[in-house]
């Protein structure tokens, strides 16, 4: 014996005019007039590598062809945030055309710090397209152990 799904008229008529309205709205999604022609907005999402080391924390951003005063490096309430703008331009000037393709994105990324970190000593450089950042520990010394004396 086998068994079929039974389907009411009803549903097959309510899928196929909804499926009609879903490839009109995708056509007019296709049209859009806000664009310019001569400017794309790039979602930008940088590599990140993380390490530790017995007194820091490493954070390196990969940053290819951002400018050191594009990028933004803060603290607050024990997030550290990097951020900033890509702003590509590639021109190109022949006897015959001239071209010009630009692009344009913002970034963020976020990272929470340990308890235990130095905030007041964190230091950031840029050099060859890679930002660093250290994050000093606070020394914590094992011999810290404060005898109290019970009265």
């Amino acid at each position: 014996m086998i068994i079929t799904r039974y389907k009411r008229p009803i549903n097959q008529y309510e899928s196929n005019r909804f499926r009609g309205l879903d490839l009109f709205n995708e056509f007019l999604n296709t049209l859009d007039t806000h664009s310019e022609p001569t400017q794309n907005i790039v979602d930008f999402n940088p590599t990140v590598n993380t390490r530790e080391a017995e007194d820091e924390y490493y954070i390196e951003v990969d940053l290819p062809g951002i400018k050191k005063e594009d990028v933004d490096v803060k603290v607050e309430d024990n997030i550290l945030t990097i951020s900033g703008k890509r702003k590509l331009k590639n021109e190109v000037k022949e006897d015959d055309y001239y071209k010009i393709e630009s692009s344009y994105g913002s970034f963020s990324r976020s990272f929470t710090l340990p308890e235990k970190v130095d905030i007041e000593n964190i230091k950031a450089s840029s050099e060859d397209g890679v930002l660093e950042v250290i994050i000093p520990k606070l020394k914590v010394t094992k011999d810290s152990v404060k005898k109290i004396k019970i009265k």
